[in-house]
């Protein structure tokens, strides 16, 4: 493993370290824990089955396969925000007819249920790593829908993550939505992955929870289990067997820290006064209630409808979706809400839409495109949006993702505004960046979307682990692109905020408003290190820091040159 060069990094005296992608910062210790009781079945030692028992047997794995995707969505209504909507997108893959169809296809010619799981499974992951881009995303949830249903076709208990005796720090080379979704973080209080990218399922789970995580990192699996370890979030450093007094106080200096980063109350304002607005990202009524007691945010920066949609075998009622709307609203009656059309295709399909076979999904038909077939979605969604807003204390704002022109940002402009409604769109597209200045001219704001910018403006799929650093929102071309899209914004004096994960990282968030961006939409959870850091720079400090990081080679550059100017 590779040596901690104490001379650029503190090492608390640890014996090696290996070294990720850092994004979610913070410091822990502990022993480490690892995902364990995958289902261990020899498929190729599979006998065949009788003809006269194949019936029943394709009765028995597609009563696992859905036994397995009803866990799936009760997990989801028992979590809120992004933890909710990737596990509900992980029941819907579960309960995929393509998937099924063939496992099944292959239990009538004689394959075991278990082996037909795994073959069935293997088929479509094989297929989606191909697609790349999003669809390449869910192989690390195929997977565990493939040991699950495995698992309950063989009586095995499922798998999943130990319930750890102490704080323990847990690392895998990925971790799927139901492994993280009821983590306690007294208990993990820190995550690495050998795989993975910065905008990963794993990497929003772990800033929603507000625990350290490093991801792409590639010697991971030469950590042995129980050894102890820190995880460094900040620095994308896991070190092995540091000193016990060395770390222990480092620990504690960041706890110290932390407690006091808590008492962070707002409002968003840098330390000579320069208003941000600190924002929250949340997927329904109990997120956004949940968010709105913290008492520390100005407000919703992005609602994302999709949790209305998932699952779902038909479109939800304008009424439905009107219900749902007005929860959130309500929770935060008199704010700002910031509402984000429907973002399905590619990796979210729905159900009751005919989506047709893309070679490349990732830059198909999503979002805002659906409309191009599908018209009546968006027309309903906003008509629901209109009749949430009716009464409201403040008239929602509405933004369409996947905008990649002027006419179409014109076109969903006109929608919004004849319901009273107050329009803008996502930059989530180069194209979109670069035509920033003509966007703004056609609607009132704009939010950037890091995640999305930052895998097209790279052509780096953002779940690649060998590609993580060109996923990393630090990239000095994405910088250099919302740049642009924060001088359009400051010339038509008219809001750009950001709504990815980008957002969530103290540090690059002090960047991003030397950028020109007037709000950060991030987990709720990362609201107060973001508003606490802002409070301790000038925006002469934010502004000199983003012109170091978007005049760095690389983003451990644009970092370093940051925290010169920050602190």
């Amino acid at each position: 493993m590779a040596q901690v060069e104490s001379s650029t990094a503190q090492n608390y005296g640890a014996v090696a370290a290996v070294v990720g992608t850092p994004v979610v910062s913070g410091l822990a210790y502990g022993p480490v824990i690892r995902v364990s009781g995958v289902p261990e079945y020899d498929v190729d030692a599979a006998a065949e089955i009788p003809e006269t028992e194949r019936a029943a047997e394709a009765a028995r794995f597609v009563a696992a396969a859905e036994t397995v995707a009803e866990r799936f969505t009760a997990r989801a209504r028992a979590n809120t925000g992004s933890t909710a909507e990737v596990l509900a997108a992980t029941a819907a893959l579960a309960k995929d007819r393509a998937w099924i169809a063939t496992a099944t296809g292959l239990i009538e010619k004689g394959t075991p249920a278990a082996a037909a799981t795994v073959r069935a499974i293997d088929t479509i992951s094989d297929m989606f790593a191909k697609l790349g881009g999003l669809m390449a995303e869910r192989v690390t949830d195929l997977a565990d829908i493939r040991n699950r249903v495995v698992a309950e076709v063989l009586g095995l208990p499922e798998p999943g993550i130990p319930l750890p005796e102490q704080p323990s720090v847990l690392l895998a080379d990925d971790l799927a939505p139901a492994d993280t979704a009821g983590l306690d973080p007294k208990l993990v209080v820190a995550l690495a992955t050998r795989l993975g990218g910065p905008s990963s399922h794993t990497a929003i789970i772990a800033r929603q929870l507000g625990i350290p995580c490093v991801v792409a990192v590639a010697d991971l699996n030469r950590v042995d289990t129980g050894a102890m370890v820190f995880v460094d979030g900040e620095r994308g450093v896991v070190g092995v067997d540091p000193d016990a007094e060395q770390i222990a106080a480092a620990v504690e200096a960041a706890q110290q820290l932390a407690a006091e980063v808590a008492q962070w109350r707002g409002p968003g304002r840098t330390a000579d006064g320069h208003a941000v607005a600190i924002l929250g990202n949340v997927a329904d009524g109990v997120s956004a209630r949940s968010a709105a007691d913290l008492g520390i945010l100005a407000g919703v920066g992005l609602f994302r409808t999709e949790l209305a949609f998932l699952e779902r075998p038909d479109e939800p009622s304008v009424a439905q979706q009107q219900s749902l709307y007005r929860e959130v609203i309500d929770a935060f009656d008199g704010d700002k809400v910031v509402i984000r059309t429907l973002d399905a295709g590619s990796d979210k399909p729905l159900r009751f839409v005919n989506h047709p076979h893309e070679d490349n999904p990732a830059m198909g038909v999503r979002g805002n495109r659906i409309v191009a077939t599908h018209p009546e979605i968006r027309e309903h969604q906003l008509d629901a949006i209109a009749a949430a807003a009716d009464g409201a204390g403040a008239v929602p704002w509405v933004m369409a993702p996947m905008v990649a022109t002027v006419a179409e940002a014109r076109e969903f402009a006109a929608q919004v505004r004849e319901r009273g409604l107050t329009p803008g769109v996502m930059i989530e597209v180069p194209s979109a960046a670069v035509q920033a200045e003509k966007i703004l001219a056609e609607v009132d704001f704009v939010s950037i979307g890091t995640n999305d910018l930052t895998q097209y403006t790279m052509a780096a799929d953002r779940m690649s682990a060998e590609l993580a650093a060109l996923t990393d929102p630090w990239q000095p071309a994405v910088l250099a692109l919302v740049e642009r899209v924060g001088a359009a914004g400051r010339a038509a004096d008219k809001p750009v905020g950001v709504c990815g994960e980008a957002a969530a990282d103290p540090l690059l968030a002090c960047v991003l408003v030397g950028l020109g961006v007037s709000s950060l939409s991030c987990a709720p959870a990362a609201a107060a290190p973001v508003g606490r850091k802002l409070a301790t720079v000038t925006l002469d400090q934010c502004a000199a820091a983003a012109q170091a990081a978007v005049a760095a080679d690389s983003p451990v550059d644009g970092r370093a040159a940051a925290r010169a100017v920050l602190g």
